[in-house]
């Protein structure tokens, strides 16, 4: 059959002197020309931050700065165990530049992997290239779907439409004619056609509104600013407790020099909380390395931690819910309609679309071209209007102009055949209708009047891991909304079958009021007829109750709701469009991969929740103790080897394994005061009885020698409350867990028991008396701190 374009015919609108690129394309010589001067499309593709970034961001930070300069200081007065804490940042930079560093070569395979290739035309012939192979004056082929990647002129058009609302936030499509120019970062909705590149690289519109962004962006997301919130607190914290002790231990107490500068030293090192951002960027690293290995693209890596916190799924049922292709089960003639003349015309339309859907691809399989038609004009399929069309000349000096959509909207109310159409949408069944058109196509009410000839019955293939992952998330009360374009009672009967129950609305009933349409999202599950426009409002609305909203899709009419959404999920073999504004790929194209990322951020934020409290506890009570130190004009008692053993057993090791464990816990929001809530009345408890146990060992061990026994015994006081404090935030307990903790008892026991050891931290228990008064202060602190938790729990509730 043979194709004649008839959108060249319709005349330009605000015409632009198309580019004399011929319709065959560039020359191979053309190309190598346009390459050496350098005329390519050369916009580096950042999907993570480069070798040099990420050692700079971990190595030169604020508190390496503090860590850094003290630990110079202790190096030249002090033995080597009061140094250690020195090597532990070196440990921890390296582990996470080494973490980052893999994670960024899982991102870069991966985006390589989910990169769009754009169709030119070369020497005549159809060529997939990448998009940084692109050059001046290409002659670039488009469909829908197509994200159009550099500016440039229409040259061909049949029936092309293009969205450009991410650029200009204008709403409706615009009709591309030769000559009109389209611009980058925008994308096909209908039709198809090829224009030529005017403006590539860096000159290309939106690679100058990009020109800044980057993929691996760390820091836009609620756990990271919350962290950096505390840290700010802390430092301004710290300052005035660190100036007094230097005061009071330099000055005020007469002690050797470098004893002084050690306790000094002592006091400051710990008020830093120097592990919590290195677990919390290794935490999600390995959550990149772990979605990678799945092929799950991260795109943005507060998605992770963002789709922790949904709790409404908007799901696109063709691609999500059921796979791609279908199947013609049946034909069924209406109004007396000859089968075989119905038969040639499916035919005729499905060779009418270059670029057909998975609709028309099954009625393409299901039924052979007729080589006697032509097709005259063409309308391509919308999402908004829901049919597409053609006219054809017949061969017979007949020529006829054809439908083919949805009943529901081609026919009118009371129509026999909407009633034959509702009993097969009840059965799961997608229904297109095929109607003679007696209006011209470029009529804007071409299906007015429409004659039923036929009905095309499809059927949808369930992807066999929709239902699974369905029941994960109302497990995790995750609400899941279907919104989609097809019959209502259809896409309700396909999400039953997949045991997703609730009541299927037509959207075109829906209220416009966004209040209104809210309410009306509340109640049902299942919503049909929706057109793209109303998928970005519904998202709206969703967003307007306080929902964080996930939306999953692979077409161009999810394009919209995928920008808006908090979080947009796109299909690997989705439109080039909807991957490039979604946050995660699923490069597999499974549904059932969202699980995984939904656990791995709910892991992420969970665990790093806990285990910001162990850090910020011990930054807590160093504060205070160095302020009752300089309130009491009293030696600061701990040596920086004591809290770098303190740290290791009670926050360093345990943390490391507590932040990669899983976690399954629903993220909830208000970080900061969820971990400051306790953080501040634990370190507070911990701080006072300590320094009680150290007023009492003052008391207790007189003479020039006493330091040492005064040391010890509140170290062990120290050791007790942040254990009890470790084991609170362990909680709910599985054996691995009491294992761990038990570990650091066992670890501390050993050090206590072991002479060699003794020696090396410093650490001596004297007498009988003071240590089991050391003990029972830490009984009565670890009391104390169940009892304020609780009360937290129910003065503060969050």
């Amino acid at each position: 059959m043979t194709h004649i374009d008839a959108g060249a015919e319709l005349g330009p609108v605000q015409p632009v002197p198309v580019p004399s690129t011929p319709s065959t394309g560039l020359t191979a010589a053309d190309v190598a020309e346009r390459v050496a001067r350098g005329q390519v499309n050369d916009v580096p593709v950042r999907s993570s931050r480069s070798l040099a970034e990420i050692v700079r961001a971990n190595v030169f930070t604020r508190f390496n700065a503090i860590i850094g300069v003290l630990w110079l200081v202790m190096l030249g007065v002090a033995p080597i165990q009061d140094s250690l804490f020195g090597f532990v940042i070196l440990a921890n930079t390296g582990i996470g530049i080494i973490q980052e560093w893999r994670a960024k070569k899982t991102l870069d395979s991966l985006a390589v992997i989910g990169e769009a290739r754009p169709t030119v035309r070369r020497d005549g012939a159809a060529v997939e290239v990448s998009t940084s192979e692109l050059v001046l004056d290409d002659l670039i082929e488009t469909g829908p779907g197509d994200k159009i990647v550099v500016d440039g002129v229409c040259a061909e058009s049949d029936g092309l439409e293009i969205d450009e609302s991410l650029l200009t936030g204008e709403a409706d499509p615009v009709v591309k004619h030769p000559g009109d120019r389209v611009m980058s970062g925008s994308f096909v909705v209908a039709g198809g056609g090829a224009f030529v590149a005017t403006k590539v690289g860096r000159e290309a519109y939106a690679a100058q509104l990009a020109e800044e962004a980057s993929r691996f962006t760390l820091v836009h997301s609620e756990l990271r600013t919350g962290i950096s919130t505390i840290l700010k607190y802390v430092t301004w914290m710290m300052v005035p407790a660190a100036i007094g002790l230097v005061i009071t231990q330099l000055f005020v107490k007469d002690n050797n020099l470098k004893d002084a500068v050690a306790r000094t030293v002592g006091g400051i090192v710990p008020m830093v909380p120097e592990g919590l951002v290195l677990l919390t960027s290794v935490a999600f690293a390995i959550g990149v390395i772990r979605l990678g290995r799945k092929q799950c693209l991260v795109q943005e890596l507060p998605a992770i931690e963002g789709l922790a916190r949904i709790d409404t799924v908007c799901l696109d049922k063709t691609g999500t819910l059921t796979e791609g292709g279908m199947d013609v089960t049946e034909l069924r003639p209406l109004g007396g309609s000859d089968e075989t003349y119905v038969r040639k015309v499916l035919g005729a339309l499905g060779e009418s679309d270059p670029r057909p859907n998975a609709s028309l691809q099954a009625i393409i399989d299901a039924y052979p071209d007729s080589e006697e038609w032509r097709c005259v004009e063409s309308l391509p399929f919308s999402s908004a209007r829901k049919y597409s069309g053609a006219t054809f000349s017949e061969g017979d000096g007949e020529n006829s102009t054809w439908l083919l959509g949805a009943p529901d909207v081609l026919l009118t109310d009371g129509d026999p055949a909407l009633a034959e159409t509702e009993r097969l949408n009840e059965q799961g069944l997608r229904v297109l209708l095929l109607a003679r058109a007696v209006r011209d196509l470029d009529d804007a009410d071409v299906a007015k009047g429409a004659h039923a000839s036929a009905l095309v019955v499809l059927e949808q293939r369930l992807r066999p891991d929709a239902a699974d992952t369905l029941r994960y998330f109302a497990d995790q009360n995750v609400h899941a909304k279907v919104i989609s374009g097809d019959n209502a009672v259809s896409v309700g009967a396909v999400a039953a079958k997949l045991g997703l129950n609730g009541s299927a609305v037509d959207a075109r009933r829906l209220p416009v009021e966004r209040t209104e349409m809210a309410d009306a999202l509340d109640k049902a599950t299942v919503f049909g007829r929706v057109t793209p426009q109303q998928k970005r409002d519904m998202v709206g609305a969703l967003q307007s109750r306080g929902h964080t909203v996930a939306m999953t899709g692979d077409g161009v009419n999810d394009v919209l709701a995928l920008k808006d959404a908090d979080i947009g999920v796109s299909m690997g073999s989705g439109s080039e469009a909807t991957r490039a504004v979604a946050q995660i790929v699923l490069l597999n194209n499974s549904f059932a991969t969202l699980p995984s990322v939904v656990a791995e951020g709910r892991r992420v934020i969970g665990n790093i929740t806990r285990v910001a409290t162990l850090f910020l506890v011990k930054t807590v009570y160093s504060v205070l103790l160095a302020l009752l130190v300089v309130c009491w004009q009293v030696e600061y008692p701990f040596l920086p080897r004591h809290l770098t053993l303190l740290s290791t057993l009670t926050i360093g090791v345990p943390a490391f394994f507590l932040a990669l464990a899983p976690n399954t816990e629903r993220a909830r929001p208000h970080f900061v005061r969820r971990v400051m809530r306790y953080s501040i009345p634990g370190g507070v408890v911990a701080g006072i009885a300590t320094f009680v146990t150290y007023l009492i060992a003052r008391h207790q061990y007189t003479g020039p020698d006493a330091l040492p026994a005064q040391t010890s015994a509140a170290t062990l006081t120290l050791f007790l409350i942040s254990m009890w404090v470790l084991a609170i935030i362990a909680r709910p307990y599985t054996w691995w867990r009491v294992a761990l903790v038990a570990a650091m008892g066992v670890a501390f026991l050993f050090v206590l028991a072991v002479p060699a050891l003794q020696s090396f931290f410093a650490l001596k228990l004297v007498g009988v008396t003071m240590p089991w008064t050391a003990v029972g202060i830490a009984v009565i602190g670890a009391a104390a701190l169940e009892l304020l938790w609780k009360w937290v729990d129910r003065r503060f509730p969050v």
